[in-house]
């Protein structure tokens, strides 16, 4: 007999589930490169809450829904939607009594980190957590060596400043590697950004 959910969707037993052939599985290997930065950084997150480590969440991007169409009673689809506003940064929360506040870009540049990937509201906004004395950076993932760091927002606004004022419009690789701090990719967590945080 056919057994279908409320939505018409067939129920599937259990029982005649066969086993997902090995190489359609998610590779749980730490040098999956498959993942991108924003994949790596929430199961880091995931792992410090559940070891009580630190709360860090990202931040939902709010969206003003304009038009819904319901083509049946157990489907919506969003037709139009709008950014209400513009987001800040990427992730925020709190580590050993400390408001944490960071954004999180990469790039395939191999050579310098490109500022246009950043906005005035979210270097301003970095700017306005840093004067409350928060915890402020962003983790920059150079793409093509799978490379990650942390560099704290002061120095981002140094550079943000330069290229306000005429200067170079990236920050070089070698500025970063100099200012900033190297995360080596691991297993659990993946990007272990609290460790570099503590030695601040």
């Amino acid at each position: 007999m056919n057994v279908n959910y409320p939505n018409g969707k067939k129920y599937k037993s259990k029982e005649r589930e066969t086993e997902i052939p090995l190489k359609n599985k998610r590779n749980s290997s730490y040098s999956n490169r498959g993942m991108t930065l924003e994949d790596d950084l929430n199961e880091t997150n995931e792992f410090y809450r559940e070891r009580k480590i630190a709360v860090i969440h990202k931040k939902p991007t709010p969206v003003q829904i304009v038009q819904v169409d319901y083509p049946n009673r157990s489907a919506a689809v969003i037709k139009e939607a709008y950014f209400k506003l513009a987001s800040t940064t990427d992730y925020n929360g709190v580590y050993k009594g400390k408001y944490i506040d960071f954004e999180a870009k990469e790039t395939q540049n191999p050579t310098s980190f490109p500022l246009k990937n950043f906005h005035q509201h979210q270097v301003q906004h970095m700017e306005e957590v840093m004067n409350q004395g928060g915890i402020c950076f962003v983790i920059l993932r150079f793409t093509k060596f799978e490379q990650v760091y942390l560099l704290d927002a002061k120095h981002l606004l140094k550079y943000w400043g330069r290229m306000i004022n005429g200067g170079r419009k990236s920050i070089t690789k070698e500025e970063i590697e100099q200012n900033g701090h190297h995360i080596p990719l691991g297993f659990q967590p993946r990007i272990d950004y609290i460790k570099i945080i503590d030695t601040l």
